[in-house]
């Protein structure tokens, strides 16, 4: 059975008011919110997840969505728990303030996505698509499909959904294939079909709103000639009432590997009334504000499920006795067997980095809207979040089964529902390789490394800041017991310089190798996932240094310091050393 859920409450007050050198949420909100606020927010939403949502995961994943008679019903408390939900106001909350929502700040977002899908993953997507819609109409819709569709998401009374794939049409959405005809009041008449539509059909909201890529008559092939359409479930009367059910139909449900009480949905638009959003033919860059929003997300899922997987794993070695443990007198539990505490020490190593990395990367949209020159950082970080944070997911879902032994190999434990929802997300919203193509050939190779060396710099910067601890902390080496917890401090720091700063320099070759293959394509996209895998190594050892120098500020050790300086040790010695190894990778290009 699955332990209760906890949700990372001191984490995020730390990350907001401490880890990145300032208040982030003050920043991004003129101090309207702090991080004190924030984290009251989280602390809320932790208990309304571990209350309302926790409980329904594991009788979700038992249950899963089912097809009655042409209508998707959702496992029994689905539809009370998205009422409560939508009622406690985190679908508001959540949406900017230009589609009418209350606009919490990214960082807070980042936070609160993590908390939806450790609580439940399944139930989250149906949020999370939704917000990624709501985005994608606040920067394209008229004034009519605003006030028509935008006003109902933003409330929660609606959801939405995003429709590109097709049967023949997957990674190359150029060949989609569905048609949308204009008719002479205005509107379109969409004809095809979509396959994986998640939350495409479900019985928890009285309208869905389909956000449909489609080619209309004439429209040149490939990506050029796709628009995008709003086709509702329920067509909506003049007056803003529902009216007769719109000619879309749920002809199946994909029988899954995991994510069960999700509904991942076939369906069938038979001459379906839509509406443009936006230009023709300007499809693509319109669903690809929903599709990176979905991306960003993923992340947020993946530090979620791992953290979940986390909670159990560490739950359950604390209680199991089994065998000797070695250095230990009588009866221990397994927490303490030396590989055990590896494999927990590990997977919260990462957590935390995965964490971290996805609070600064909202930060930086979020200050990007007030200085556009941050726009490339924030957009360089989108593949590498989404591709490390989900392989991640799946790494760590599988060591939470380690732990647990052949224990973990049972369903009935519970703990491999977290592997088998974590294995679809390094595939959906674009393959990692997906990502690894858009990171080497938009943002490193076209701008020559240009704004990976800025995060280099960065990272070079937090190298300096560690050695002036580690200084600091040998300066004061005879001051009694405040000077042995500084020194402490110190060395860790030390550390933590010496292996970022051989990182960073690994990682500076390697790109510059990677740029090196501008006139040999294949060599550059062979090596692409194992960059993109080694600058998420390297910005979760940027995080644990950023954490260290904020420890070393405290003037008095907080009861979560010991920790975090473990934590940054860990990874530092366990984790970061495979950017060198990704590094050699990188160099190699493509191999016979």
């Amino acid at each position: 059975m699955a332990t209760e859920y906890q949700p990372p409450v001191a984490d995020y007050a730390f990350l907001y008011g401490e880890a990145f050198g300032l208040d982030v949420v003050a920043r991004a909100t003129g101090g309207e919110l702090t991080a004190e606020d924030a984290t009251d927010i989280i602390a809320g939403a932790g208990e309304f997840a571990a209350s309302v949502l926790a409980p329904l995961q594991e009788a979700g994943d038992r249950e899963g969505a089912r097809l009655v008679d042409g209508d998707v019903r959702l496992p029994a408390g689905f539809a009370e728990a998205y009422r409560a939900f939508v009622e406690a106001g985190w679908v508001t909350a959540e949406a900017p303030v230009s589609a009418g929502g209350d606009g919490l700040p990214g960082s807070v977002r980042a936070g609160l996505g993590e908390i939806w899908n450790a609580s439940n993953a399944a139930f989250a997507l149906c949020w999370l698509l939704t917000a990624g819609q709501i985005h994608a109409l606040d920067a394209a819709a008229s004034d009519a499909l605003r006030e028509t569709y935008l006003s109902k998401l933003v409330s929660g009374e609606w959801t939405g959904t995003m429709n590109l794939t097709e049967p023949d049409a997957g990674t190359d959405l150029g060949a989609i294939r569905t048609m949308a005809t204009p008719r002479e009041d205005g509107s379109y008449a969409i004809r095809g079909q979509k396959i994986f539509i998640t939350w495409g059909d479900h019985d928890v909201a009285e309208n869905i709103v389909h956000l449909v890529l489609a080619r209309t008559p004439g429209a040149p092939d490939g990506a050029k000639g796709l628009s995008l359409f709003v086709a509702p479930r329920v067509l909506v009367n003049p007056d803003g009432t529902l009216g007769a059910r719109n000619a879309v139909t749920t002809v199946a449900l994909e029988h899954k590997l995991g994510i069960h009480g999700s509904p991942t949905c076939v369906l069938s638009y038979e001459d379906a009334t839509g509406y443009l959003v936006g230009e023709l033919g300007g499809g693509l860059a319109g669903m690809f504000v929903m599709m990176n929003s979905a991306r960003i997300g993923m992340g947020f899922q993946a530090t979620g499920i791992a953290d979940r997987a986390l909670q159990q794993a560490q739950a359950y070695a604390a209680d199991r006795i089994q065998g000797r443990v070695l250095g230990r007198d009588g009866v221990a539990p397994i927490a303490e067997h030396p590989d055990v505490r590896r494999l927990l020490l590990s997977m919260r190593s990462d957590v935390f980095a995965m964490r971290a990395l996805g609070v600064y990367v909202a930060d930086l949209f979020d200050r990007a809207e007030s200085d556009p020159a941050l726009l490339p950082l924030a957009e360089f970080f989108v593949p590498i979040l989404k591709g490390w944070a989900t392989e991640n997911a799946v790494a760590l879902t599988s060591d939470a089964i380690q732990v647990h032994g052949g224990m973990g190999f049972i369903e009935e434990t519970g703990v491999a529902q977290h592997y088998r929802d974590a294995r679809i997300m390094p595939i959906y919203e674009g393959t990692t390789a997906i990502q690894s193509n858009d990171l080497i050939g938009r943002k490193v190779i076209r701008n020559q490394g240009a704004t990976a060396a800025e995060l280099f710099a960065q990272v070079e910067q937090t190298v300096a800041d560690l050695r002036a601890v580690a200084g600091a902390a040998d300066a004061g080496a005879d001051a009694g017991d405040e000077g042995a917890t500084a020194g402490a401090t110190g060395a860790v720091a030390g550390r933590a310089a010496d292996r970022l700063e051989r990182a960073a320099a690994s990682a500076r070759r390697a790109t510059a190798d990677l740029i090196g293959f501008a006139e040999s394509p294949r060599d550059a996209h062979a090596v692409s996932v194992p960059y993109l895998m080694l600058l998420g190594v390297l910005a979760g050892g940027w995080m644990h240094g950023l954490a260290v120098v904020a420890v070393a500020a405290h003037d008095d050790a907080a009861a979560e310091d010991a920790g975090r300086l473990t934590l940054a040790d860990f990874y530092g010695a366990h984790h970061l050393p495979r950017v060198h190894a990704l590094a050699e990778t990188v160099a190699s290009g493509e191999t016979a």
